[in-house]
């Protein structure tokens, strides 16, 4: 058996397939990982409520890392930690998103994710986890991109190549993973981590295994570990039976 004790694993791009289903492969697998003792979490930019259905399908209690580290559960329903931005941030984060004409979404605590076509945004009365920016236009992304590095106040990632994602600085996937390990006494050297995004390379890098999909975007592959099959190919599966059983 291997000498891997933890997988953390994207959802979007890596889990999930194109349809945003999980595979009977990798469902299969999961469970076989973990009744042999292995450990399989979720690690994500999605929110809890958005990733809660699919941790039920695969019927984990295991700890979660939600909204790129955002939040991070000890347990499905138990929170372990969350790590707001600062209520002027999102102020400038949107008006930066108006200035440029952009689509942009931000997750609320309370009343999950706003966009331009939702109406009943009240910023500074509401507890914010994360901003996020989409256009087309690379140039407009990198403009964006480069007003916001200069705050020097945020963790900036994406999870699609059109889009620019937000977290307070310092806040990843992997200081959500490395909070998970401290929990269950293990060290990140003992953990697999797979993803697509640059908000998986946080992650990637600082596993023991570092595994990029066969789908991910160039750089993703350039620091991981080894680089698998694509998420229509059941990849989690593979890593799982290759490296955990």
């Amino acid at each position: 058996m291997g000498t891997y004790k933890l997988i953390a694993l994207d959802m979007d791009g890596t889990l999930l397939d194109e349809e945003k289903k999980i595979s009977p492969e990798n469902q299969s697998a999961i469970r076989q990982a973990t009744e042999a003792g292995k450990i399989v979490i979720m690690s994500t930019g999605r929110g809890a409520i958005s990733a809660m259905p699919y941790i039920q399908e695969l019927g984990l209690s295991t700890p979660m890392v939600m909204v790129n580290g955002g939040e991070v559960w000890e347990s499905p329903d138990k929170l372990l930690r969350r790590t707001l931005l600062p209520v002027e941030t999102v102020s400038r984060l949107h008006a930066l998103a108006e200035e440029h004409d952009c689509w942009w979404w931000a997750y609320s605590v309370e009343s999950g994710v706003f966009n331009r076509e939702r109406e009943g945004l009240d910023i500074p009365n509401s507890e914010w986890l994360k901003f996020g920016f989409f256009t087309e236009n690379a140039e407009k992304l990198q403009r964006i991109r480069e007003i916001a590095e200069s705050w020097g106040t945020l963790e900036i990632s994406n999870s699609h190549p059109s889009n620019i994602e937000l977290n307070p600085l310092g806040i990843s996937k992997a200081s959500g993973v490395e909070a998970v390990c401290q929990l269950l006494g293990i060290q990140m050297s003992e953990v697999i981590a797979m993803g697509d995004s640059q908000n998986d390379i946080t992650m990637i890098r600082e596993a023991g295994l570092g595994v990029a999909m066969g789908n991910a975007q160039d750089e993703v592959k350039q620091i991981a570990d080894i680089t698998t099959v694509t998420n229509e190919e059941s990849a989690v599966a593979k890593i799982i039976h290759a490296y955990m059983l």
